[in-house]
């Protein structure tokens, strides 16, 4: 069924019970598949659904393709979801752009980072921050726009890099900043220890009445350890995201497949690995012969 209030909302409401997963959907028929697997929340990230246009994760899609496919995915899914918004598209102008396309599409929240355009995965090296004002200035702009089109509902999460580039403590002041500027949930990017994210979390509890829901990025083959979900909402966290994971599973398994069609010229020794027919039609809800309606 439809959602019957701004997702926003009822994300909050879910973190605010417990620590909620939210692996990445990177098109209509993953979201789906999260929803029927049992997940409360899902995840658009930008560089999953950037490679799986063909390209590098590197601000190449426009505002219009994000927010297209953000449409489809929350229809699919039904779910609460927090998307990816780079470095917003531009400077404060899109920024409120980027906010209404968002919240028009059915997303419960987006996060900006602080990184100049082009930017770079939070997990390689190599990147470069802009301005603690100028971060602050599009924060605000985002926080009005929340505001302004969903009465605040729309959920505006401030991503950091600074670990990676000025430090540990850089990105706890970035943060501290991103907070007084709007930002409702901070996503400390790059972090390379449980004690780095346990670390952050007791700063943001410092805060008070103004302590952030926290996202952490439990990304595969990158700078942060694998740990648990559990781990991370023992630490202060609210919501892990798994980016690029139903991508890199589903990838690798197309490539192994078509490495064996190379060789053997038949896909029978892959019929175990694959959703079958009706399994398919079962996760889109389609009885052949009879009008589907979602």
């Amino acid at each position: 069924m439809p959602i019957k209030e701004h997702p926003g909302t009822l994300l909050r409401q879910r973190m605010d019970q417990s620590v909620i997963a939210a692996p990445g959907a990177f098109n209509a028929l993953v979201g789906k598949a999260v929803a029927d697997a049992g997940f409360q929340a899902a995840y658009f990230s930008g560089g999953a659904t950037t490679v799986a246009a063909g390209v590098p994760d590197v601000g190449l899609l426009t505002l219009d393709h994000f927010a297209r496919e953000i449409k489809q995915v929350v229809h699919a899914s039904q779910l609460p979801l927090i998307a990816d918004a780079d470095t917003g598209f531009g400077e404060e102008e899109m920024i409120r752009r980027t906010v209404l396309e968002y919240n028009f599409a059915g997303a419960a929240g987006l996060h900006l980072e602080d990184q100049v355009f082009p930017k770079r995965c939070g997990h390689l090296d190599g990147k470069e921050l802009v301005s603690v004002e100028q971060m602050v200035s599009k924060v605000q702009w985002a926080a009005k726009a929340s505001e302004d089109y969903s009465d605040g509902a729309f959920m505006i999460c401030a991503r950091t890099d600074a670990k990676g580039v000025d430090g540990f403590d850089a990105a706890v002041e970035r943060a501290k900043a991103y907070v007084e500027a709007g930002a409702s949930m901070i996503f400390p990017e790059g972090l390379t220890s449980e004690q780095e994210f346990a670390d952050f979390a007791k700063a943001m509890d410092a805060m008070g009445d103004k302590r952030p829901y926290l996202l952490a990025n439990m990304t595969e083959f990158g700078k942060t350890p694998m740990l648990t979900l559990d781990q991370f909402g023992a630490m202060g966290y609210n919501i892990v995201i798994y980016p690029v994971s139903t991508l890199r599973i589903a990838m690798g398994a197309v490539a192994r497949a078509l490495a064996e069609l190379k060789q053997t010229g038949t896909l029978e020794g892959q019929l175990g690995n694959m959703q079958t027919r009706q399994e398919l039609y079962d996760l889109v809800g389609y009885t052949p012969g009879t009008p589907w309606e979602m």
